[in-house]
């Protein structure tokens, strides 16, 4: 393997295939087996819909950052109404109004430090997985934060191998909240360091004062039925 990024066309139409061609064993989001992220176990019990367990998912990482970090006042507060607004305005049009999406294979851990080129086919490759079976675009996360050198050259090219979900509109918005869930699972990594949850506030900051509405808000403006959760 070499240190250079993978080409990123081939590297996005070959991830795109992976999604494109695997399919959950039971139609349900999560993973036979424990994963981890970083050190931490993931949530990974079987669940039918992709909002109930993202919000379960990355409920597990507010968990995780508050017992390595210590709890605060603000973060609390910002959490709550992500769990309880922005969750279920981004994820629930997903699966309704006619929407559909369907549990996808994802690596878990893209970025720059889990990929490479193998030298002899000049093949992309990924390693170090931390794999469930999720909504197709949280695969992408890690290639938001500018820190990372896979960033939004791979995200365009890997939409032109897979649609976006519908609704498009909220891509962007979703993206931030799945790295969201990737940056706060950094946090808890780092005892002490506060660098990762000052950035996850402000990004919370942002999504909660866009979303106050909530989904119920959107579904009205929308003129579409109001469909309670489906949590379990």
């Amino acid at each position: 393997m070499t240190d250079d990024l993978p080409d990123v066309e081939a590297s996005m139409k070959m991830l795109a295939e992976l999604h494109a061609k695997s399919s959950s064993p039971n139609g349900q989001y999560g993973f036979h087996v424990p994963t981890l992220q970083g050190t931490f176990p993931q949530f990974t019990e079987w669940t039918d819909s992709w909002e109930d367990f993202f919000t379960k998912s990355i409920t597990t990482v507010f968990e995780n950052e508050e017992r390595s970090q210590g709890s605060d006042e603000e973060v609390q507060y910002l959490c709550k109404e992500t769990l309880s607004k922005v969750i279920p305005r981004l994820l629930r049009p997903l699966e309704t109004g006619g929407r559909r999406i369907e549990p996808r294979l994802v690596h878990g851990d893209l970025w720059d430090g889990n990929t490479s080129t193998n030298v002899e086919t000049n093949l992309p490759v990924i390693y170090d997985a931390t794999c469930i079976f999720a909504h197709n675009e949280l695969e992408l996360a890690p290639m938001r934060p500018v820190r990372h050198r896979m960033g939004k050259q791979y995200v365009k090219a890997y939409f032109r191998h897979f649609p976006i979900s519908p609704p498009e509109e909220d891509q962007d918005d979703r993206n931030a909240l799945y790295c969201l869930r990737w940056d706060m699972n950094c946090s808890a990594l780092y005892p002490g360091n506060l660098r990762y949850r000052k950035m996850c506030v402000e990004v919370m900051k942002n999504l909660t004062q866009k979303y106050a509405d909530g989904y119920e808000g959107w579904a009205k403006a929308k003129g579409e039925d109001i469909v309670p959760s489906k949590s379990s």
